[in-house]
């Protein structure tokens, strides 16, 4: 895997992430919330871009000006427990 298919990767697995904001893929990979749906766009199955902007669409947590000052990981407390 190459470094570009690791950062397209982890992109796309930022933008699925509920608790993940715009402005977190912006800050570590200068993308902005209209070139991650140009990727989105690019590189998921058109049915499974139409979910994902369905799922994203007005989400709170994925703005951090909308996003309760109650939120404050950016993952699910679920998330990342060690084994």
């Amino acid at each position: 895997m190459t470094q570009y298919d690791s950062e397209l990767s982890r992109i796309i697995e930022m933008a699925w992430e509920d608790r993940t904001p715009f402005e977190a893929i912006a800050q570590q990979f200068n993308l902005n919330e209209a070139d991650v749906i140009r990727l989105m766009r690019n590189h998921l199955k058109p049915k499974s871009f139409r979910l994902w902007r369905s799922r994203v669409n007005g989400r709170k947590t994925k703005h951090l000006h909308l996003r309760s000052s109650d939120v404050q990981r950016a993952y699910c407390s679920r998330q990342y427990k060690p084994r």
